[in-house]
């Protein structure tokens, strides 16, 4: 045995040889990868077969060319190689029966490393592909008979690395489309390096069978093989949910910072798109985070629901499958709805000035029930609101009524509970049409 101390800092210096190898005997295409340059290699060689194969070399200068063998090992335990012959700069060796290998080409101080894969010791066999009866939620555990083992070479250190075999695994399952609000089959695909008996992929969200293609190599020769699964049935559910509050842009009405709810009373649509494996579905209202009392349970995916008491609610959708085996929850929606105002102003200003002050509104915020009652000082009701958003324009049988001092009644309840019972003087100014007035 012949040793060759190599080390991967100063393969800088030992790279400069430009190596052309080629190889005759195969039929079939030899394909060639390159390693990361850590490995010390130049290239990794895979061949069909070795039966019949010989590796030419074909130097670049008249030095003299010698060649070497290492295994696992690496290049330190390398042992020089009888029987390779020549033919002006060609040096050709037999490499038939010798099985996976690491080559040493050294031409005069330059060497070339480059490692030679025998596939049919390592052929792709796909017999069954199934999967566990009892199943994972967020995962599926697949069954697999056959041969798809790691291919490995060694690097001049003697560091064992894997080849990717690129082995392809499709199926189908769901993606949701923001666009379409709707969950659209999708297929699938995984690569692995390699297979053992038991292998694990994510759990599709729709009903599906699974199909092995391989390997590269393979797939590169025209001879890809592939392998299906039976029909399998998904427990995976999932759902997408979204909560939407109808706008209000009400301008005497006193806003909340707060993202869901504010001002009573608050309408919001609660809407959740399920999987295809969802059975039961819930939406739940709580007074708690931890749901521990649920106050509320709707069974509509969408629903819209109207907040009118002060407080807080959480608010999350629920969904299991038939067996009930698999569960999904959402995020938790926080809906606050703040306590109650009411506040009424003296004066406006109707047919003075258009847009500014014209029209009686008060100032209010979760206000549940509104009734306000205007008199003139006669006792003549002369208006009258339900809803606090409306307002007065100062008008009584289509008229602008006279300045003067009015008088409002209110009886009105907060979504707090608070009652109001208010009462006050109404003062109309600045009018420039008197003539049209009553």
């Amino acid at each position: 045995m012949i040793r060759i101390i190599v080390t991967i800092s100063s393969l800088i210096t030992i790279f400069a040889l430009n190596a052309t190898i080629s190889f005759t005997g195969t039929t079939y295409k030899v394909i060639t990868e390159t390693p990361e340059s850590a490995t010390g290699l130049n290239d990794i060689y895979i061949l069909n077969s070795l039966n019949g194969v010989k590796m030419t070399y074909s130097a670049t200068t008249t030095n003299p060319v010698t060649w070497y063998k290492y295994s696992n090992l690496g290049g330190g335990y390398a042992e020089e190689i009888a029987g390779v012959t020549q033919n002006g700069k060609s040096y050709t060796l037999n490499i038939t029966g010798k099985g996976d290998m690491g080559y040493i080409i050294e031409e005069g101080t330059n060497r070339y490393y480059c490692w030679v894969v025998d596939y049919s010791a390592h052929q792709l066999h796909l017999s069954s592909l199934g999967f566990w009866p009892e199943q994972d939620c967020d995962m599926t555990e697949l069954l697999f008979n056959g041969n798809a083992n790691r291919i490995i070479y060694y690097t001049i250190n003697g560091q064992a690395k894997e080849l990717d075999r690129d082995i392809k695994l499709n199926y189908y399952s769901l993606s949701y489309n923001e666009e379409s609000e709707s969950y659209e089959q999708t297929l699938v695909e995984e690569s692995f390096p390699y297979l053992n008996s038991t292998f694990r992929t994510t759990s599709p969200l729709c009903n599906t069978e699974f199909t092995l293609h391989g390997d590269k190599y393979l797939r590169q020769w025209g001879m890809e093989k592939s392998i299906a699964s039976d029909y399998y049935n998904t427990p995976t559910v999932e759902a997408k949910t979204s909560a939407t509050q109808t706008a209000r842009e009400v301008e005497n009405e006193q806003k909340e910072e707060t993202t869901l709810g504010g001002s009573a009373p608050c309408e919001i649509e609660f809407k959740a798109i399920c999987s295809d494996a969802v059975v039961y579905k819930e939406w739940q209202m709580a007074t708690d985070e931890g749901f521990e009392n649920i106050t509320m349970r709707i069974n509509d995916p969408i629903t819209t629901y109207t907040f009118d008491e002060h407080g807080t609610t959480y608010v999350r959708f629920m969904a299991s499958n038939a067996s009930g085996s698999c569960d999904y929850v959402s995020d938790t929606y926080t809906v606050f709805v703040g306590e109650s105002r009411l506040e009424c102003p003296n004066v406006f200003s109707p047919n003075a000035s258009e847009g500014v002050n014209d029209e009686w509104k008060v100032s209010y915020k979760s206000i549940t029930s509104f009734e306000c009652h205007i008199f003139n000082r006669w006792g003549v009701k002369v208006a009258q609101l339900n809803d606090p958003s409306q307002g007065w324009d100062g008008k009584y049988n289509g008229k602008f009524v006279s300045a003067g001092v009015y008088y409002y009644v209110i009886n009105a309840q907060g979504a707090d509970g608070k009652a109001y019972k208010l009462s006050g003087d109404i003062n109309i100014i600045n009018y420039t049409n008197a003539s049209n007035s009553k």
